[in-house]
């Protein structure tokens, strides 16, 4: 396989421990695919400064944010870049669906791209694919470990 597309291509934040379940899963996803990764837990509540330092500083080219309850992270994080975001909401609550809606239902000029709850694989498959963008390379990677899980797709 390829080395890293690049230098910390998707950043993945977490907003506290409890989300590193989906978490692991997205950064799994992402080095099976020959993605680099930076992984954080920041707070959107707790430590928004942090936050707004971190967004404005990572040179990724596509966040992923997951969290649950009011889900305010990928929005947080999409308030401060004009790069790609795309949140994971997590079933803490009601199943996930205060969480997803908070994700699905952002204010104009502020898009999030929302998976389903809990959907750590599609996120990163999704990052993938907008990376996919500028690294052709990727979509050989990507169709290889749909098909690979018995997905439909096989571009070979």
């Amino acid at each position: 396989m390829d080395p890293p597309v690049t230098m910390v291509s998707v950043s993945l934040i977490i907003g506290s421990r409890s989300d590193e379940e989906v978490g692991d899963e997205v950064k799994r996803v992402l080095e099976e695919l020959g993605i680099d990764v930076e992984y954080k837990v920041i707070s959107a509540h707790r430590h928004p400064e942090a936050l707004d330092e971190y967004v404005k500083g990572s040179n990724a080219e596509v966040f992923i944010a997951i969290a649950g309850l009011s889900a305010a992270l990928p929005g947080v994080i999409a308030s401060r870049t004009l790069k790609p975001v795309i949140g994971v909401p997590r079933s803490a609550r009601l199943g996930g669906l205060d969480a997803l809606l908070s994700i699905a239902q952002m204010p104009g000029g502020v898009p999030v791209a929302c998976v389903g709850v809990d959907s750590g694989e599609n996120a990163a498959l999704l990052a993938a694919r907008i990376l996919a963008l500028k690294y052709p390379k990727l979509e050989e990677r990507i169709g290889a470990y749909i098909f690979s899980k018995g997905g439909p797709v096989d571009i070979s």
